[in-house]
């Protein structure tokens, strides 16, 4: 039958040529879209709504929650799981990757979707006649916007070298080589979007000038030019307010900026926008979840677990503050596994923490949002992966209950939720300008920034409660005007960076912040992180230290080899010299 139907269809389409002449090659298949049919208003939003598409559309490695790139690679979680299960991660997280890696080759693609997304939108706009003004300039600044954010996020993974292919490329592979830094392009899209683009949106979904003034001052911050950020991150923090009008703010709860009630917030910039739909419910986190059955979230599929470095760096001192000299990595510990007793770990509930410490992971012993204390099955395998959970991302049971979270999202395994990301938040951003301010030697300002955080964080809405008690003995408090960084720059430099450490814990953050502060102190760091963790994870046994010259991840091999060569020999895309 398939011959016979392949016969008759060969037959059908010449008689159908023969009688239709050469005009049949000229008219748009059914069921699709061609440019022509876009070059109208509401063709460019269909595009433009592409565009942002391009943030929920992505696999594990693309997600721009980074949280491959950026939390595990950054020392913030291992890959957690089983040592089989998604074996490619195994290079990444012990500091081993190589060009072939899938992960760096989603992150690549994903890049360049974006960018071609946002390319055809401007380049069907640019056809249309007699547009509105108001709203071609309003569209043209989201755009702007949204290729800034690409391309920003190829910048931080794969350094400044890499392609830059605008609107004014109109071939559909484009060849161009790898030896311009792209930064004043990006820069100049990000300048657009600052021009075009209103106070306030029609959807909060939708960016807006703070958004692309705290993106701005974001991509100079990672490229070192914290004397141009610092202004427009002032004015951020001053004058900012989100897409539907609200000055920006630190939220009083925390767990606000992590629940689908709750999103759209005082304290989210730019938010990427998820709902409980299938392939809109956060796919690209949607195997970082508790693994076990009945009765946890997600059930899917163990990975991203908190690292004990982490854990432990919550410990604070009998003044309540962070121990800058990293003496808490000193016994006791927060947690310990056990082989003995109703569960695989045990919480120390005497070691004084700072109460963000579960906001951000899940502890044995220790409520997990309204799900109650996690079970031994949350965890897939604890010789691999340690003894704690991720818990920003997570949805609570309540949302599960009200339809905005499943944990069969997708293809029927795979759960998420509707609870967004926020890929700028005024957290960030706030400790950003703290950075800057320290920098500059305004020391007493810079500590006041981070005693503004520390003040949130110190609030009781944000204390973990078990049976009518803290359920940790927490403590926080601010650091006082006598404290040495008030008046030593290099202290008020190391409290502001452990103040990021925590506040940003688990969301994508750490390895970026490690790499933009200099090769010597990433590499280094990640050492020391090495050789804590490998007391306690046998995997990490004889990991080598990454190469302070590799502040960027390798050009993935696959697209180097179809790149190919110009006219003269010489291959489209170079590998950065680190990686040769």
């Amino acid at each position: 039958m398939r011959r016979i139907n392949s016969l008759f269809l060969i037959f059908f389409m010449g008689a159908l040529l023969s009688s239709c002449g050469e005009d049949f090659l000229y008219k748009a298949p059914q069921g699709s879209i061609d440019q022509d049919a876009l070059t109208n208003q509401t063709g460019i939003d269909l595009l433009t709504t592409t565009a942002y598409a391009n943030l929920t559309e992505n696999g594990w490695g693309a997600s721009p929650s980074n949280w491959t790139f950026g939390s595990m690679y950054g020392g913030d979680a291992n890959k957690g799981s089983d040592a089989n299960d998604q074996a490619v991660l195994n290079e990444m997280e012990t500091y081993s990757t190589l060009p072939t890696n899938s992960y760096i080759s989603e992150k690549y693609n994903w890049v360049y979707r974006g960018a071609k997304r946002a390319n055809i939108a401007m380049q069907t706009m640019e056809r249309v006649e007699d547009l509105d003004e108001a709203f071609k300039k309003k569209r043209n600044g989201e755009l702007h916007f949204l290729r800034a954010l690409f391309y920003f996020e190829g910048i931080r993974v794969f350094g400044p070298y890499i392609p830059w292919v605008d609107e004014t490329m109109t071939e559909n592979d484009p060849k161009v080589h790898n030896d311009v830094d792209i930064y004043p392009m990006v820069l100049a899209d990000l300048d657009i979007a600052i021009s075009d683009l209103p106070d306030t949106q029609d959807a909060p979904g939708r960016a807006n000038v703070w958004a692309a003034k705290a993106l701005k001052a974001k991509l100079l911050v990672h490229k070192g030019d914290l004397v141009a950020a610092k202004p427009i991150l002032k004015d951020v923090v001053d004058n900012g307010k989100t897409s539907n009008g609200l000055k920006y703010d630190l939220e009083e709860d925390m767990n606000a900026n992590f629940d689908s009630y709750r999103d759209n917030g005082k304290e989210s910039i730019f938010a990427i926008q998820f709902s409980a739909e299938d392939d809109n419910a956060n796919s690209g986190m949607s195997i970082a979840y508790p693994h076990g059955g009945a009765g946890a979230p997600g059930g899917c599929c163990g990975f991203f677990q908190p690292s004990q470095e982490l854990a432990n760096s919550y410990k604070v001192g009998p003044d309540g503050l962070p121990l800058l000299d990293k003496s808490y990595r000193n016994e006791p510990y927060v947690s310990d596994r056990v082989t003995g007793g109703e569960y695989i770990a045990v919480t120390n509930k005497t070691i004084p923490v700072d109460p963000r410490i579960d906001l951000a992971i899940g502890r044995f012993e220790v409520p997990y949002k309204d799900w109650g204390v996690p079970q031994n099955n949350w965890v897939r395998d604890v010789a691999n992966g340690g003894i704690y959970l991720p818990k920003k991302h997570v949805y609570s049971k309540a949302e599960l209950d009200a339809g905005l979270a499943n944990g069969g999202i997708h293809d029927g395994w795979a759960p998420g939720s509707a609870i967004n990301l926020q890929y700028l938040s005024f957290r960030d951003i706030l400790l950003l300008y703290a950075e800057c301010l320290a920098n500059d030697g305004e020391l007493t300002a810079a500590m006041g920034v981070v005693n503004r955080v520390r003040t949130r964080a110190g609030q009781e809405v944000n204390v973990v409660m078990l049976n009518g008690a803290p359920a940790a003995n927490y403590q926080i408090a601010n650091y006082p005007s006598t404290h040495a960084a008030f008046t030593n720059k290099e202290v008020c430099i190391d409290a502001v960076r452990m103040e990021r450490k925590l506040e940003l814990a688990m969301e994508g953050q750490r390895w970026f912040d490690l790499a933009r502060w200099g090769g010597n102190f990433m590499s280094n760091e990640l050492s020391e992180y090495i050789q804590f963790e490998s007391q306690f994870l046998a995997k990490f046994a004889g990991t080598p230290v990454l190469s302070p010259a590799r502040t960027m991840f390798p050009l993935p091999e696959g697209q180097i080899q179809t790149m190919g060569n110009d006219e003269e020999g010489n291959p489209y895309l170079v590998q950065p010299t680190p990686w040769q």
